[in-house]
């Protein structure tokens, strides 16, 4: 990255933690953006300052949009959009549609992400094999980590409002939810 870089921003998807860079060359017209340190776009001599760069974040080609506006003079400000919304935005929903745990087990660092919506978990990245199964007070998704059994249950909270409450467990032992 070069001088230009004017906005940095850092995204929860399901697939993984993904940092976008942005270049704004505002004598030159440039602009690149950098997604986990691989270009996916560059645009040189652009006449027209201020606008918007639409792309795709991560292995579900999540959309994301950064606009760019003048503020004043030639100060600019730069702002991330993912589906849509702000990124503040997303991200407080997306804490509301997803259960996302921070786990080592023999050395190795797992993110483990369910999708309330859709049940689907994704570990480091990649879509999991699962078996469902519904049992006496919920359901239960197992999954495998290397060697180890893994399940996430799904059991009533007993108040409409908090819905449904998701736990994880390896190997029987249950581990925290982290927030992103």
């Amino acid at each position: 990255m070069s001088n230009d870089l004017v906005g940095v921003w850092e995204v929860a998807l399901s697939d993984g933690l993904h940092r976008i860079e942005f270049e704004h060359g505002t004598t030159t017209g440039k602009r690149v953006i950098c997604i986990d340190g691989k270009e996916i776009l560059r645009r040189d001599w652009m006449f027209k300052l201020v606008g918007k760069e639409t792309f795709c974040v991560g292995g579900s080609d999540t959309k994301a949009t950064i606009n760019i506006d003048a503020v004043s003079g030639f100060a600019y400000e730069y702002t991330l959009e993912v589906n849509g919304t702000s990124l503040k935005k997303y991200m407080e929903n997306r804490s509301k549609v997803t259960s996302t745990w921070v786990l080592n087990l023999d050395g190795t660092d797992w993110r483990v992400v369910l999708e309330k919506d859709t049940m689907d978990i994704w570990c480091n990245g990649q879509k999991m094999e699962t078996a469902g199964e519904f049992v006496e007070d919920g359901t239960e998704t197992h999954f495998s980590l290397g060697d180890h059994d893994c399940c996430i249950k799904a059991v009533s909270s007993g108040k409409r409002r908090d819905g449904l409450i998701h736990t994880l467990l390896v190997d029987a032992t249950e581990v925290a939810e982290c927030t992103e």
